[in-house]
């Protein structure tokens, strides 16, 4: 038997009205997906991509105003409650009560799902160490560092032992220390079967989490697949990394431009992309590459010879250009 989607949006849209306009804003506009139990589902894209409006949708806390959606079954529109007594919703914000130790943010959390006391403290206490804080039970929340902050978070989002759980860029902020912890701990959640939805703008962070990933801008999808797939599909095996002397600049941008690199013609692809601090090339062979610079008679000052990640994949779907 096959087993349902544990989500399932079929051309899923969010609009809002526009002050002084007719014309409706389309922050989602005609999203297909499915979510099946146990993968660690990435949504990506730049600022305003529609990302955070989707969770909130699959939260069943903003209406869906086009298409379908169903979250573990249910109809988000008329089943709310009972969806989100079986979801972990981890905010950007934390959201917790800074006055309250760290075993009475728990306690209380699962108060608001009518836990049974007992049952509240068994959870508890496993969660704590969870998230490596049962030294910091008795301790109130205003005295955690950001990154003890974001694992109570976290516990505090299992304490109902969801069937999912959401988070909305779960390390922004944090040094690289404190986001390597958090990545055990969800990784951790994820090889004990809980399903895994996660937005964020740390491209290896997604390569790291996720089994699968969307990529979204101006509400739609313009790739999906996972890590692997999207860096084969969309990137190169290599990326060479070049920075020239300012006063080289132009003259390295030109060669650069009109050169087989540029044309298919070595072993890059034809994807010479020049930035403001340094130009990228697209190749198969990195080494090959920057063999042919040299035979441009150019001289970098620095010259890196890197594999494609994710975010390379990134910038070539959205682009490089902010979006607020």
């Amino acid at each position: 038997m096959i087993e349902q989607p544990l989500v399932e949006a079929r051309n899923l849209a969010k609009t809002y009205p526009r002050r002084g306009s007719t014309a409706e804003f389309r922050a989602v506009d005609g999203i297909d997906f499915a979510l099946q139990r146990g993968e660690a589902f990435g949504l990506l894209g730049p600022n305003g991509a529609g990302k955070s409006t989707t969770m909130r949708m699959i939260a069943a806390t903003s209406p869906v105003s086009g298409g379908s959606l169903r979250v573990l079954g249910m109809d988000p529109m008329t089943q709310g409650p009972q969806i989100r007594a079986r979801l972990g919703v981890v905010t950007q914000d934390d959201h917790l009560d800074n006055e309250l130790s760290v075993l009475e943010n728990l306690h209380i959390y699962g108060r608001y799902f009518g836990l049974p006391r007992a049952v509240i403290r068994d959870r508890a206490t496993r969660l704590l160490d969870f998230a490596h804080l049962r030294e910091k039970a008795g301790d109130q929340v205003e005295t955690l560092s950001g990154g003890m902050r974001r694992r109570l978070t976290i516990a505090r989002a299992l304490i109902n032992e969801p069937d999912i759980l959401l988070l909305d860029e779960p390390t922004t902020g944090l040094d690289p220390q404190a986001r390597h912890i958090l990545w055990d701990r969800l990784f951790q959640l994820k090889q004990d079967g809980v399903t895994l939805i996660l937005t964020t703008h740390y491209m290896d962070e997604a390569e790291q989490l996720c089994d699968r990933i969307v990529i979204v801008d101006h509400g739609r999808i313009v790739a999906q697949g996972s890590p692997r797939d999207l860096i084969t599909r969309y990137a190169t095996r290599e990326v060479l990394e070049l920075r020239f002397r300012p006063d080289e600049r132009d003259t390295a941008a030109e060669k650069l431009r009109t050169s087989a690199l540029a044309t298919g013609g070595t072993a890059a692809d034809g994807r010479v992309e020049l930035l403001a601090d340094r130009a990228l090339v697209y190749c198969a062979d990195g080494e090959s590459a920057l063999a042919t610079v040299h035979a441009l008679s150019l001289t970098p000052l620095t010259a890196l010879v890197r594999r494609a990640t994710l975010e390379d994949v990134f910038l070539t779907l959205t682009g490089r250009s902010l979006i607020e």
